[in-house]
C-alpha cells in the first residue's frame, strides 16, 4: 500500500507537477485581473480562458501520475473561485457594468457568491458516488461558467455587437450563468462523450479547423464554441424541466 503523499518525507519533482500546474493556473488568473486594471481586456479574457485549460491539464495529470492529494485538491478549488469566480466577475464590472456601480456590482456579487457556492459543492461531493447513468455534472462547472459569462465580450471583440452598449442585459446574462451553475441540471461532461471509429478522421480534421481559428480568428473561434455550449446546456435545461418533479434529484 503507498504512502499516501502529505506524509512522504520527500516527492520527486513529477509527483509536485499537478500542483505545479494548478499555481500556473492561478498565476494566470490573478494576471488577468492585473490587465483589466489597465484595460486590456483582450488579454485578460485570455488569460482566463488558458487558466481554464490549464484546469483540465492538472486533473489528468493527478490521475496520470497517481499523484492526486487532499492539497492538491483544495489548491485547485481555491484556484478556481480566483480564476473562475474572482476574475471573470472584476474583468465584466470593469468592461460593461461600471457605469452603473449599484446596479452593476450587484451583478457581479450574484455571479462570485454562486461561482463560491458551485465549488463549495463540488468539493463536499468529491467523495460521493457518481450520478447514475452517464457521466456529467450537476450544473455548468466554474470553468465553463467563467466562459458563458464572457460570451459578451467575445461578441465585441468579434464586432458583432458592442455589449457595453447594453449593460442591462449583459448584468442580466451574467445572473443567468449564476443560476446554471448552482442548478441541479445535468450537463455535459467530457467523460460521456464517445467518438465512433468512422468518425475519427472527422473529429481530428474538425481540431485542425479549432487550431486553424485560434491563430488567425481567435474570438470567432471563442463565440462558436460558447454558442456551442449554450445551446448544449439550454436543451440539457428543457429536458431537465420537463422531467417529473420527483425525478430531477
Amino acid at each position: 500500500m503507498k504512502e499516501p503523499l502529505h506524509k512522504r518525507e520527500s516527492l520527486s519533482l513529477i509527483l509536485l507537477l499537478p500542483n505545479m500546474v494548478t499555481i500556473l493556473g492561478l498565476c494566470a488568473g490573478l494576471t488577468s485581473i492585473r490587465y483589466v486594471l489597465v484595460g486590456r481586456y483582450d488579454i485578460a479574457a485570455a488569460l482566463i480562458i488558458f487558466a481554464a485549460v490549464i484546469d483540465g491539464l492538472d486533473g489528468l495529470l493527478a490521475r496520470r501520475l497517481n499523484a492526486a492529494s487532499d492539497i492538491g485538491g483544495e489548491l485547485d478549488s481555491l484556484s478556481d473561485f480566483l480564476c473562475f469566480g474572482v476574475a471573470p466577475g472584476i474583468l465584466v464590472f470593469q468592461f460593461a457594468l461600471s457605469r452603473d456601480f449599484v446596479t452593476g456590482w450587484m451583478f457581479v456579487l450574484i455571479y462570485v457568491c454562486c461561482a463560491c457556492l458551485r465549488l463549495a459543492r463540488f468539493n463536499v461531493s468529491r467523495d460521493e458516488t457518481p450520478p447514475v447513468g452517464k457521466p456529467h455534472f450537476v450544473g455548468v462547472p466554474a470553468p465553463a461558467g467563467a466562459m458563458l459569462a464572457l460570451f459578451p465580450l467575445f461578441l465585441t471583440q468579434q464586432n458583432v455587437l458592442d455589449a457595453r452598449s447594453y449593460p442591462e442585459v449583459f448584468g442580466i446574462w451574467i445572473v443567468l450563468v449564476a443560476w446554471l451553475m448552482i442548478s441541479k441540471v445535468p450537463t455535459l461532461s467530457s467523460k460521456a462523450i464517445r467518438v465512433k471509429r468512422e468518425w475519427q478522421v472527422v473529429v481530428l480534421l474538425a481540431a485542425a479547423v479549432v487550431v486553424g481559428l485560434m491563430v488567425t480568428r481567435f474570438w470567432l473561434l471563442l463565440v462558436l464554441l460558447d454558442l456551442a455550449y449554450a445551446t448544449i446546456t439550454l436543451v440539457a435545461v428543457i429536458r431537465h424541466f420537463r422531467k417529473p418533479k420527483a425525478l430531477r434529484g
